[in-house]
């Protein structure tokens, strides 16, 4: 345990003073230097900490937990991302830069009204606050407590000794977002970040080397022999009719509701985008987007191959309690040297997550609702203060609420998921209906927002239809494009939008942006391709 605990402090403790190093010249206090990082952000620092503030403990946990009981279908969920990454690159970053956006809800004012803005950005905190934060606490948590064993620690319960690791890292995480923004957040989360796939890698690698007796590839085929059911990526589930809603992802979700909800996540969902809005320049940001849909296509190696290998040793004695399995694994197969700088860079992931998601909060607030209907002549300074107070009260309620997510029945994974659809859907057809549909009205969005909100809810909990959460978002994708444009065509005409060059940043674009994105599609190809049917 002291072996362990020493090289957890002296990793985590680089991480923190390159962190404050790095930030030594910069000016935290400004509106920019704050929420921003100073539009500064390089390609590589925008990929590791894109990747660091997505995968977090609730996918080395819940994924893995996912892949042990259900298989390798769950990696639909990081290799689609690919795909939305490149439209993000492509597309939307260009757009993005171009206006000089600090928020998201702020194109919706520019769009539509302040109204829908205020709307999506209250939206937008209370998805934080009850659904990401809390799960992110709770499994960081759980995992900390499977290696580290607090409880024994402590002397108390395993509750109680979650609970504790839960105050404990959410207080250090809000502290990194309160007094360093999102430059200090980006930096911590890119030597996490590529720590993470180091020390993610070595936990299947050192599982297959005892599984093999030494070879890897012989390992991974003795896993395979084992049970090459678990390793087919398409699944047969139905996502119509008796079994849909128990289904964990039918293949035809791929096609509906789940190329919506993607490009929400990768190209309008605030604690992503935000370090997007950062880029020192369009190079920059596109670089940055897609190195990220590279190694999400990569990801699968940390985050599903470990809970096959669990499959392997504990067969089906875990199914009650996946999320237990990639614990288990890691103290398994780590030597005691390296438990403490796996653990230090997986609490550096659920910092990570969980500061970047309370900065974007910080940001939405301050901007968009402060500035708006509290304190219209509020000075830089002043919003850096509010955006402070924010993140520390949005911590609070996050810490408060985490331990009630526990026991998840399908996985803690899936319940972020189902949970997120209430909002992610309704937000992102209205910013799509913002730039693809010029006809769109402020009333229609606002009709089409709540019309969503309202439908998911009905449909997914009050009904039970029987139809896969995934579908139900594709239907309320479509639905609520119709509604808005009924709405619209319905009241009166608008004038039409016009998207102004806000002149802050370079807008040449990275020369081998597309060329990338094709390769990135044929790599997205040939993993389906190969993996399918197995």
């Amino acid at each position: 345990m002291g072996i362990t605990l020493l090289t957890f402090l002296l990793y985590t403790g680089f991480v923190a003073l390159y962190a404050s190093w790095q930030l030594r010249r910069d000016e935290v206090n400004t509106q920019d230097g704050y929420f921003l990082g100073g539009r500064s952000l390089t390609g590589i620092v925008i990929a590791g900490s894109l990747l660091l503030t997505n995968i977090s403990t609730e996918h080395l946990v819940g994924m893995n937990g996912s892949a042990y009981r259900n298989g390798a279908i769950i990696v639909a969920w990081e290799v689609t991302s690919a795909l939305a990454l490149i439209v993000g690159a492509l597309y939307f970053a260009p757009r993005y830069l171009k206006m000089g956006l600090t928020t998201i809800p702020e194109f919706l004012e520019k769009r539509f009204d302040g109204l829908t803005r205020t709307l999506v950005a209250l939206l937008l905190i209370v998805s934080f606050v009850a659904t990401l934060l809390p799960i992110v606490l709770y499994t960081g948590a759980l995992n900390i407590e499977a290696i580290f064993g607090i409880s024994e620690l402590l002397d108390v319960s395993v509750e109680e000794g979650i609970i504790v690791t839960v105050v404990i890292v959410g207080v250090i995480g809000a502290v990194y977002a309160i007094f360093g923004g999102l430059k200090m957040v980006a930096y911590t989360d890119t030597l996490n970040g590529f720590g993470l796939v180091a020390a993610g890698l070595l936990v299947p690698l050192l599982a297959l080397l005892s599984i093999g007796d030494g070879d890897p590839l012989e390992g991974l085929r003795t896993v395979f022999r084992h049970a090459p059911e678990k390793f087919n990526v398409i699944s047969d589930e139905p996502g119509i009719g008796p079994g849909a809603r128990s289904a964990i992802l039918p293949f035809e979700v791929l096609f509906t509701g789940l190329v919506i909800n993607q490009l929400y996540f990768w190209t309008m969902h605030q604690s992503i985008i935000q370090r997007v809005l950062g880029a020192v320049s369009l190079k920059e940001a596109q670089k940055g987007l897609l190195l990220t849909g590279l190694f999400k296509i990569l990801i699968p190696l940390i985050i599903v191959l470990p809970g096959l290998i669990g499959f392997y040793y504990y067969g089906e004695s875990l199914y009650d309690n996946p999320d237990s399995v990639y614990p288990l694994l890691v103290k398994r197969v780590l030597p005691l040297w390296l438990t403490g700088f796996f653990v230090a860079v997986m609490m550096g992931a659920v910092f990570s997550t969980f500061n970047s998601t309370l900065n974007s909060a910080a940001t939405v607030f301050s901007l968009g609702i402060y500035k708006r209907y509290i304190n219209r002549d509020a000075g830089e300074l002043r919003l850096v203060t509010i955006g402070k107070w924010t993140s520390a009260l949005l911590a609070l309620f996050a810490i408060g609420i985490a331990p009630f997510v526990a026991n998840a029945p399908d996985g803690l994974y899936q319940l972020l998921q189902q949970l997120n659809g209430i909002f992610f859907i309704p937000i992102a057809s209205v910013i799509i209906a913002g730039f693809l549909f010029p006809r769109v009205s402020a009333t229609g969005a606002k009709a089409g927002l709540l019309f969503g909100l309202v439908f998911y809810v009905v449909m997914d909990y009050g009904l039970e239809v029987p139809l896969h959460f995934v579908h139900i978002w594709g239907i309320e994708f479509v639905l609520n494009l119709i509604v808005m444009h009924l709405v619209s065509h319905w009241g009166s005409k608008e004038p039409t939008f016009i998207m102004a060059d806000a002149g802050l940043l370079d807008l040449q674009p990275w020369k081998y942006a597309k060329g990338f994105s094709i390769f990135l599609v044929l790599l997205t190809l040939f993993l389906y391709l190969s993996l399918g049917n197995v």
